[in-house]
């Protein structure tokens, strides 16, 4: 980039902030373990192609902030509030914000095009990576899909459980662990069998994984998660944890959700009043459950599969990993 002009230093020095300095890194080990799990065997090659899906969790961090009007992103300002910032500094002409917005639409795509990228020339065999070549462009599809299904279910205000589960089924679930241990399972060439157990292990383990999401984007501490407390409220998020509070809450309660979700406004008294509705309605219990009964229904179907030893066992660890994190 330096090559080309020097105003694109800063581009990069934004994205090698944003893809090394963070970020739990998921889905490149669900890949990877679905890779071994399957007897494939460790090479420097196999972890840089897999690190393609780092690029693609960027993009859609990046362009998620932007949708949402997001300021922050592990505890540090998004990618469109940071380039906004850098135009104020600069006293350029124009809007600030709408030069944030463009570079970050635009250093999302740069990172969906590295992602290819970095899929075909981490050194493994080509024929090998064309093996897994569907199952990569059926993830990064699904999650596009996914988010504009989470817009639309936002817009039309549509709260019920079911729509919730869908969004959070294409978001994240099938995105962060089903679609990841596929893939590794491609590179590996893997039998039938342990596709299935995966598929089976993936689904709802991702489910979960979003569930837990949910309830840190309304409970977590902002010190923990990056993020302001509340900020899933404030975003107007029709999450399971929101449906589920309020198929149960009083007239009160569904009250007050009628009249703040959604509000870029939202202040923390009631942030507070909010969490009261969903722990007091039952909601939170609900979530917490449901997350329980996900987990279990991941581990069963892992047990149906012949896996190599090692793999199965941090395949385990990762379920309780991404259903337990603080962040």
């Amino acid at each position: 980039m330096a090559d080309i002009d020097d105003s694109l230093l800063p581009v990069a020095e934004a994205l090698e902030a944003f893809v090394l300095r963070g970020g739990k890194r998921l889905r490149p080990a669900f890949a990877y373990w679905g890779y071994r799990g399957a007897g494939g065997g460790d090479s420097d090659q196999l972890v840089a192609t897999l690190a393609a899906l780092e690029f693609v969790q960027a993009s859609a961090l990046i362009h998620d902030d932007l949708i949402d009007r997001s300021d922050t992103r592990r505890g540090e300002p998004a990618i469109h509030r940071r380039f906004a910032g850098r135009h104020r500094a600069a006293g350029w002409v124009g809007d600030p914000d709408a030069f944030g917005d463009a570079a970050a639409i635009l250093l999302g795509d740069l990172c969906l095009v590295w992602s290819d990228e970095l899929l075909h020339t981490g050194g493994l065999d080509p024929a090998t990576v064309a093996r897994a070549r569907p199952v990569f462009d059926r993830m990064r599809g699904e999650v596009t899909i996914g988010q504009y299904l989470d817009v639309v279910t936002q817009a039309s205000a549509d709260t019920s459980v079911e729509r919730a589960s869908m969004v959070a089924r294409y978001k994240s679930a099938k995105y962060t662990v089903e679609r990841p241990l596929l893939l590794g399972a491609a590179l590996a060439d893997a039998p039938e069998p342990v596709t299935v157990a995966y598929s089976g292990y993936g689904l709802p383990l991702g489910e979960a994984f979003q569930l837990r999401d949910d309830i840190l984007g309304v409970f977590g501490d902002p010190g923990q998660t990056g993020k302001p407390a509340g900020d899933d409220l404030r975003e107007g998020k029709r999450t399971f944890l929101v449906a589920a509070a309020l198929s149960a809450a009083g007239p009160t309660g569904r009250e007050l959700f009628d009249r703040w979700l959604g509000r870029p406004d939202l202040d923390q008294d009631t942030v507070r009043r909010l969490r009261e509705v969903i722990t007091d309605s039952g909601a939170l219990r609900r979530t917490e459950q449901r997350i329980a009964e996900l987990t279990e229904a991941a581990l069963a179907a892992l047990e149906q599969a012949e896996l190599e030893p090692e793999g199965r066992r941090v395949l385990v660890d990762l379920a309780f990993v991404a259903t337990r994190r603080t962040d």
